[in-house]
């Protein structure tokens, strides 16, 4: 049998590339409109370090505070002992977390997803170094365990606890005990009355607390129904970039604390519809945790909303009913011991605007506050959340809002961050400071594609390690 003819062959037009067939188009414009919205969060992220680095020069006339807009920290370049570490846990999770949480058994992927939390966030608190990084960081004089040794008595500190928080007089307590409710504070006294002295163990129960994230969260999407989605959610729960400032600041106790309050709430309401026992203690303990939240924090009264969407997900008002009770029993035992959260609340915010509150400008922070916590949410957030919004308002026949916690989670969570974004009760910080709204936004990285799951979260680990070893964070 002869060769074909060479020239023939030459001859021959060229294979044509195959077209896209119908679904890969809309897949491609998704794709696009991703990294559009990622383009979107960096130019807001840069315009806010733009104008703030313009507001600092010598002579603006304007005062923001902050020295490496729009996130409170100092630009600081460095490596320290954890940067090795630090790496090493983000290519762990980024090559092995979605196979791990697709393939372990539920509660044995949780419990790796825990101890990967904790890794993830000692590993890029110890960047900084074990006195800096770590043990020192709540010791300051602005921190709670400033005034723990001048507390001998738990009954008068409450009772005379509103009387302390405006500034400007010989009692003031610091800046963070004045600006949170006493039960905060509580946590870090009960912590030294048990002999956990100092900052080192107030640092590590923050850590303990705030890894929990990554159990509540995904293990709330599983429990109203998606279980599915949360297993696609936990690799991003525990490489979150507010991984940064949740092993640094009270607020990633705040966050671990009220995030398990909702997961209890969601298995209250999955108890009552199985016929199960535990949906009775369940929903109490959920009450009992987010009662006390809003005693570590006032805005924490904004999680409310994430718990209504949890009662509507779960559809059993009777566990709800019964997480209502203890919240409000929680409220009842603070105001007889003598503190009163409406008191606390007034008066916080005219101590708030006793400091620097009073000269940061509200034009420049009520888009600056968004662009600092776009930075702890991480670029698979922002293009999750683009998705959430599509899927919300272009819904599917396949999804309705109601009964998607990805979605109302997702959207619910937002709401909080907006309507604390309005309120100019937070001007700066927001990256930690709404750590507890942010970790509510993680459902929603269950909408990103599969195929392209290890490069977001590859882009998560990035923005972290970049954050941790570029800048030397407050807090």
């Amino acid at each position: 049998m002869s060769e074909p003819n060479p020239a023939a062959r030459l001859a021959e037009p060229p294979a044509r590339e195959p077209e896209l067939t119908a679904p890969d188009r809309p897949r491609r414009r998704a794709r696009r409109a991703d990294l559009l919205a990622v383009a979107a969060a960096v130019v807001l992220v840069a315009a806010a370090a733009a104008v703030g680095a313009y507001y600092n020069r010598p002579g603006s006339g304007v005062i923001i505070f902050v020295s490496a807009p729009p996130l409170f920290a100092d630009w600081l370049p460095h490596v320290g002992p954890g940067s090795v570490f630090a790496v090493l846990v983000a290519a762990a999770v980024v090559l092995y977390g979605p196979t791990l949480a697709a393939r372990l058994a539920w509660r044995r992927a949780l419990a790796t997803g825990y101890l990967a939390s904790l890794a993830w966030i000692f590993s890029l608190a110890m960047v900084d170094g074990w006195a800096r990084g770590f043990a020192g960081h709540l010791t300051i004089p602005q921190e709670y365990l400033h005034e723990v040794p001048g507390i001998t008595d738990i009954p008068r500190m409450l009772r005379e606890f509103s009387s302390r928080i405006l500034d400007f007089q010989p009692n003031s307590w610091t800046t963070h005990v004045s600006g949170h409710p006493p039960g905060v504070t509580l946590v870090f006294v009960w912590l030294d009355r048990l002999g956990l002295h100092g900052g080192a163990w107030a640092a590590t129960a923050v850590v303990l607390a705030g890894s929990l994230v990554a159990v509540a969260v995904p293990a709330t999407v599983a429990l109203l129904g998606r279980p599915d989605a949360a297993r696609a959610v936990l690799p991003f729960a525990v490489l979150t970039p507010g991984a940064v400032w949740i092993g640094v600041s009270a607020d990633g106790l705040f966050a671990g604390v009220t995030a398990t309050g909702l997961a209890l709430l969601a298995l209250s309401a999955r108890g009552f519809g199985l016929g199960r026992r535990y949906g009775v203690p369940a929903a109490l303990a959920a009450g009992v945790l987010l009662g006390f939240g809003i005693f570590l924090s006032y805005g924490l009264v904004l999680l409310g909303l994430l718990a209504v969407a949890v009662a509507v997900l779960g559809r059993q008002w009777r566990a709800a009913a019964l997480a209502a009770a203890a919240a409000l029993a929680v409220v009842g035992v603070f105001a007889w011991a003598g503190f009163w959260w409406l008191d606390g609340y007034h008066l916080v915010v005219e101590r708030y605007y006793q400091g620097v509150a009073l000269v940061r400008p509200y034009s420049y922070w009520v888009w600056a506050d968004l662009a600092a916590v776009t930075v702890a949410l991480g670029p698979a957030v922002i293009a999750a959340l683009r998705r959430g919004l599509a899927d919300a308002f272009l819904p599917s026949p396949r999804r309705t809002l109601l009964a998607d916690p990805v979605l109302l989670l997702g959207l619910a969570a937002l709401l909080t961050i907006v309507f604390a974004d309005v309120s100019g009760l937070s001007k700066a910080e927001t990256e930690r400071i709404w750590l507890p709204f942010g970790v509510w936004l993680l459902p929603l990285t269950a909408l990103l594609p599969r195929p392209g799951r290890r490069w977001w979260l590859a882009a998560q680990a990035a923005t972290a390690l970049a954050v941790n070893h570029l800048l030397l964070t407050g807090w």
